[in-house]
């Protein structure tokens, strides 16, 4: 077995998944060499010296240093101060391997050939794979101004308090609109947060940015009719995405691949005032991401099951017709990070060689 076929076997252990594939033995290749291949298939994923990744790999510690800061540079593996030494750790594919390169290099030829890559990539397995569990790995968080304030609302139901509760901001580009290239939605507007937004800032993918900017990001991101999505679960976010339906993976594995646990939906739903509303249209042909409004006898109508509770209706509808209301179900949202990992793998049937994957 070849180095690049054990690093994917070791990605795919985690819970975004790497399934076998032709494109992505290429993706690999084109973000490793052979000796980082030979380095990176020895890594796990929680941060280790260069010493330890060395002895595992069978090279001497000063070049896997070399190697592995090289590999960190682009973004293709993590790294960090872990008790005053720096460390290093594999990356999964979502979010990392495919969003981190192109937020720095968008537009070169080798960022073309990637691109094209990943979207094949994305239909040939890692969609399904990434939204193929019924733990999703993301979920919908609502717009702030669609929520009623007589409502009572979870801390992480709020995007404003998940950026309250980061220790570090900071902002990206989309890799999504970078590589599949769909549409002219603002690109700027990824936010990532503590260990990782520090990683990435560190390098150059990133910038970080006050707490204020990061709510004037969401407010750019719900005037252009972006989704908030951020990691599911209830203690912290790891990052908060605002996406399109035509390019970006979480969205797509609804919208494009049907996936029914592509992602978990916000605890709301959309409601009508139907004497309120006016029949202009602009819910239903502009602003719902997933089709979910539709207008009968010049009424906005919600389908309950198809909508997503992103509350970009709400915001733009001129006569207020429409409404968050909370959903008699409302998805179960794990815990903690920790506990989602374990559900997902559980799900997957992949717990003992993600455990495997992380000891090393």
């Amino acid at each position: 077995m070849n180095s690049y076929e054990k690093l994917r076997l070791t990605l795919d252990s985690h819970p975004s998944g790497a399934p076998k594939s032709e494109a992505f033995d290429q993706i690999l290749r084109l973000l490793f060499n052979p000796e980082e291949a030979l380095v990176a298939a020895a890594m796990g994923f929680s941060p280790q010296p260069a010493e330890g990744i060395a002895a595992a790999c069978g090279i001497s510690p000063e070049r896997a240093e070399s190697l592995l800061e090289g590999m960190a540079d682009r973004a293709v593996v993590f790294s960090r101060v872990k008790e005053g030494k720096r460390a290093y750790a594999l990356l999964p594919t979502i979010p990392g391997l495919f969003e981190f390169p192109f937020m720095k290099i968008g537009g070169t030829p080798m960022d073309e050939r990637l691109g094209k890559l990943w979207e094949e990539y994305h239909a040939d397995g890692l969609g399904a794979s990434f939204g193929g569990s019924p733990t999703p790995l993301a979920r919908v968080v609502p717009v702030g101004e669609a929520l009623d304030t007589s409502i009572r609302v979870h801390p992480y139901e709020e995007v404003a308090r998940l950026i309250d509760g980061a220790s570090f901001i900071g902002l990206g580009s989309c890799a999504c609109r970078i590589s599949v290239g769909a549409c002219d939605a603002p690109r700027e507007v990824c936010l990532l947060f503590d260990a990782t937004g520090r990683f990435l800032t560190e390098c150059g993918y990133a910038r970080e940015i006050s707490r204020e900017e990061a709510k004037q990001v969401l407010d750019r991101a719900e005037e252009a009719g972006l989704v908030h999505t951020s990691s599911n679960s209830q203690d912290r976010a790891g990052f908060i995405c605002n996406c399109c339906p035509c390019c970006c993976t979480i969205l797509r594995g609804l919208t494009q691949l049907k996936l029914p646990h592509a992602f978990a939906t916000s605890g709301f739903q959309a409601g009508v005032n139907p004497e309120a509303c006016s029949g202009c249209g602009i819910c239903a042909e502009e602003r719902c991401p997933v089709g979910a409004i539709a207008l009968q006898d010049d009424i906005a109508v919600v389908t309950p099951a198809t909508c997503i509770g992103c509350g970009l209706c709400v915001t733009a509808c001129p006569t207020e017709a429409l409404s968050l209301v909370r959903r008699e179900t409302p998805p179960e949202i794990p815990a903690t990070t920790q506990e989602m990992v374990i559900k997902v793998l559980t799900e997957k049937g992949k717990l003992e060689a993600f455990l495997l994957a992380s000891k090393r």
